[in-house]
């Protein structure tokens, strides 16, 4: 098993189109690690040298990141990430 990771739109183009990709990890930074190795340049897209990039939301099976361990957040098989930019307007 693994853990899904659901990619919005903007960054299908990473993905080969896919919705959804699966990865493995211990951490959140560990997945994001691991999806780059297959899908190049996501996590240039999600992270910077301070962590999650400002404009990037990421929830762990309905749970802001932000408010658990950030990119240390512990994840396990069978647990879903859902990856949303931000959006903003008026």
């Amino acid at each position: 098993m693994a853990i899904e990771v659901r990619i919005p739109t903007i960054l299908r183009n990473l993905t080969d189109g896919a919705k959804a990709v699966e990865g493995k990890g211990d951490t959140l930074d560990e997945l994001f690690s691991d999806l780059d190795t297959r899908h190049a340049g996501l996590r240039d897209r999600l992270v910077d040298d301070k962590g999650l990039r400002k404009f990037v939301n990421v929830y762990l099976n309905d749970e802001d990141v932000r408010f658990l361990a950030g990119l240390g957040t512990e994840v396990s098989d069978g647990d879903s990430v859902t990856i949303l930019p931000a959006v903003a307007g008026g």
